[in-house]
């Protein structure tokens, strides 16, 4: 079966949500001297090392970075893994980030795993919501909200930094 590919956010666009949540980040966490942002292994490590390149350029805040890899559809049937260590981040502030928010099953698994490192607070940052939630999380900071079918699939493409694109994807009729 074929899918149909409608563009939703061309690279400028992408550009700007993702420079506006560096700048909602900093203005939350401004008494901060240090940040620890975690990208989700796969696109969730190039949307974080994005906000972490915006958040170096635009302030002094040392900004940490680190990736957390973990099996996303059986979470628990796998161990979770993070670069660095949970221990890094003892009371310290992290920001867990991902290319999209679905369901929330990857989100709350991996703050899970984050708790175990005692942080002081953690906040969730993605640059699609999709508003499927079948678990209790939220994007303290969000690039686009968009409503979908749940047939629909959103694919994030951030492997060309000068040309990076979302797109909606969607089962052909016919």
């Amino acid at each position: 079966m074929s899918a149909h590919r409608d563009l939703v956010m061309e690279h400028r666009a992408i550009v700007h949500k993702l420079d506006r949540m560096a700048r909602e980040i900093l203005e939350v966490h401004y008494q901060e001297s240090n940040l620890f942002l975690i990208g989700v292994d796969g696109q969730g490590v190039a949307v974080c090392n994005a906000l972490a390149a915006r958040l170096r350029a635009l302030s002094n805040v040392k900004v940490s970075v680190g990736t957390l890899s973990m099996h996303k559809d059986l979470p628990l049937e796998h161990e979770i893994s993070c670069d660095p260590s949970v221990e890094a981040w003892r009371d310290e502030i992290v920001i867990l980030v991902d290319d999209v928010l679905n369901s929330g099953r990857t989100l709350i698994h991996a703050v899970r795993h984050i708790l175990e490192g005692q942080p002081r607070e953690v906040h969730t940052a993605v640059l699609v919501d999709r508003k499927h939630r079948a678990f209790p999380i939220r994007a303290d900071h969000c690039g686009l909200t968009l409503s979908t079918h749940l047939n629909e699939h959103i694919v994030v493409d951030l492997s060309d930094e000068d040309n990076t694109t979302v797109h909606l994807e969607r089962p052909s009729l016919g």
